[in-house]
């Protein structure tokens, strides 16, 4: 699929009016969580990367967003958990509004925030790592509701913590929870936090979900620890679902899934693979399969016409860039010299944010691997995905620092 910005606005419209401004990037994966950056003021074609500011922030994995000239970030401080507004151009904090938490990973990694925020009608929705949602007015800071969402579901802990990222629909927020008794996938009323719907059992993955439309039907596509669920957003029917995860018990469903027509694209590691899944007939049906194309352990892919661009392996032991086929999964090319990173396509070329710090531009071709430019940002390793915005480049490293760049 060619993805133009009249398509992007197609899309757009199914979310409603609280769909991103031009210039946005409002949540996970921008402004239609596909990865995609469709305006032209982010025009980096050679040479280095201006920084504009820099600032300290606390611990976390999630990702900056952006909307109305605000730059929301979601981060631990001390033994809270902080939603901060800054003002995009200058970094300098507009308000803050936080809570307490008492999250404690298990595994010693960060115990921060990991979901993005989302921002929609005025209001800005998080996740927290104990699965604290909150609404906050994104004017004011004004905190207009909060729920305990692990807890009221009954939702274990996991390996890392709660990690998605809510996504809206009309009036409702849906995230995926994981707790039993039917609070697996949750909505929630985004002017209360009441809840609107519950469905399934699934236990909650690391991947957060997306608004797709699917046979001309909004549907919601959640990748959950079990795998594929589509529902209808806005009663909680479940019109799909299929396994999709790997036989060992220490293992995650990461990557967002990807949407192109009526076909879902999975993909994961630990011996689990990708997959292709055509949803015209409402159920799924594989196209192709495998765990040697493209299969992406954090990261989520980007698509242009045609042709994924990701990570293939485990972050760990070094990932390789890869380009392979949509519609078969054949590998056109690979660089194995990469390693683990994000990804995000960028017009028409894909900008990779690399976990040692590395910003790259390459061309969006399935002919060969074309590096168009390179830069060092900030220095430290970098596993937070970017936000692109109003022709700003935003970074966060894993020692608390933030960086807002420009051409």
């Amino acid at each position: 699929m060619k993805i133009t910005i009249s398509s992007r606005r197609t899309f757009l419209s199914i979310l409603g009016p609280g769909a991103a401004a031009a210039g946005d990037w409002p949540q996970h994966l921008g402004p239609a969580r596909n990865g995609f950056y469709p305006d032209a003021d982010f025009n980096w074609s050679g040479g280095g990367l201006q920084t504009v500011w820099t600032r300290e922030v606390g611990a976390g994995f999630a990702a900056p967003s952006a909307a109305g000239g605000k730059l929301l970030v979601f981060h631990r401080l001390a033994s809270n958990e902080v939603i901060e507004a800054l003002d995009a151009k200058t970094g300098k904090t507009l308000w803050k509004s936080e809570y307490s938490t008492t999250y404690r990973d298990d595994f010693g990694f960060d115990e921060g925030p990991r979901g993005a925020p989302c921002v929609a009608d005025g209001r800005v929705y998080t996740y927290g790592a104990e699965g604290t949602l909150t609404a906050t007015d994104v004017a004011t800071g004004k905190r207009l509701w909060q729920r305990n969402a692990m807890k009221d579901f009954h939702s274990p802990k996991g390996y890392f913590g709660a990690v998605c990222a809510p996504v809206t629909f009309e009036n409702k927020v849906l995230v995926g929870v994981g707790g039993s008794h039917g609070g697996g996938i949750v909505a929630f009323d985004s002017g209360d936090g009441k809840t609107a719907w519950q469905a399934l059992n699934d236990e909650a993955g690391y991947s957060s979900p997306v608004i797709a439309p699917l046979n001309g039907q909004p549907r919601a596509v959640f990748f959950t620890r079990a795998g594929l669920a589509v529902l209808d957003p806005r009663d909680g029917k479940v019109h799909a679902q299929m396994r999709w995860r790997s036989r060992s018990a220490a293992s995650v469903n990461a990557a967002t899934p990807l949407i192109s027509g009526n076909q879902i694209f999975l993909t994961a590691s630990y011996g689990t693979g990708a997959v292709l899944l055509d949803m015209s007939s409402g159920q799924p049906k594989e196209i192709w399969s495998g765990d040697d194309s493209l299969s992406a352990h954090y990261a989520t892919p980007v698509l242009k016409d045609g042709y994924l661009y990701g990570y293939h392996g485990r972050q760990e032991t070094g990932a390789e860039l890869r380009c392979v086929e949509w519609k078969s999964g054949k590998v056109k090319w690979t660089n194995d010299k990469f390693g683990a990173g994000s990804i995000l396509l960028v017009r028409n070329r894909i900008l990779m944010v690399r976990e040692n710090g590395q910003i790259v531009l390459a061309e969006a071709t399935p002919a060969a691997f074309k590096g168009v430019a390179t830069h060092r940002s900030i220095e430290g390793t970098i596993r937070a995905y970017p936000a692109i915005a109003n022709g700003m480049l935003y970074v966060r490293n894993a020692t608390n620092q933030l960086a807002a760049l420009r051409p």
